[in-house]
């Protein structure tokens, strides 16, 4: 594509920083001979400087240098592995009573950096990330074994039986023994 025939959706992501058109192509700027994802939060080139590409290869390919800030020419941003990181740190510490302060010291990061970075990458906080993966888990022990639904809730880290019992309800709509005995039917158990 030469410079200016910049597509009006390709366009208005470049202008807005839309996250979700980074794996669909990249952009150089003719003047700077740089080019970045559509999320980089650098400076809106020129429209008629612009050049789409469809990946880093193609940039380089052309005499182009990868944006310092966004890293274009990476898979992912420094954010994303830094969001990758905690989800992973996460996924094995989940039974544990987890805060934004411990997540940010065991990150070395502020709390607040962390979240918005978090939220900004995946659209929820890790509050909701988190009690996601052990609701997640609390169906599989309540399918897969006897085990009561206070003691789930007690592997699980949920504090007390109650939140854990209103937590499930208000994700499922079922209580967890419900739940369990709803899944045995299904499976042809009574």
């Amino acid at each position: 594509m030469t410079p200016g025939e910049v597509p009006v959706v390709y366009w208005k992501a470049i202008r807005e920083n839309d996250k979700a058109f980074d794996r669909l192509f990249l952009y150089g700027v003719q003047t700077t001979k740089i080019f970045c994802r559509p999320s980089c939060r650098s400076r809106v080139p020129n429209k008629k400087n612009v050049r789409i590409f469809t990946d880093a290869k193609h940039a380089l390919a052309e005499g182009f240098r990868p944006c310092k800030r966004c890293k274009p020419d990476h898979r992912q941003t420094p954010n994303e592995n830094l969001v990758n990181e905690i989800c992973a740190w996460i996924d094995q510490h989940y039974s544990q009573p987890i805060t934004l302060e411990q997540l940010g010291d065991v990150f070395h990061t502020s709390p607040y950096h962390l979240q918005r970075t978090f939220k900004n990458d995946t659209g929820e906080t890790p509050h909701v990330y988190i009690r996601k993966k052990r609701l997640q888990e609390a169906r599989v022990l309540l399918v897969q074994t006897d085990t009561s639904v206070t003691q789930i809730g007690k592997i699980l880290g949920f504090p007390n039986t109650a939140y854990f019992m209103t937590v499930f309800k208000k994700e499922t709509s079922l209580t967890p023994n419900q739940y369990r005995q709803q899944q045995k039917n299904r499976r042809g158990e009574s």
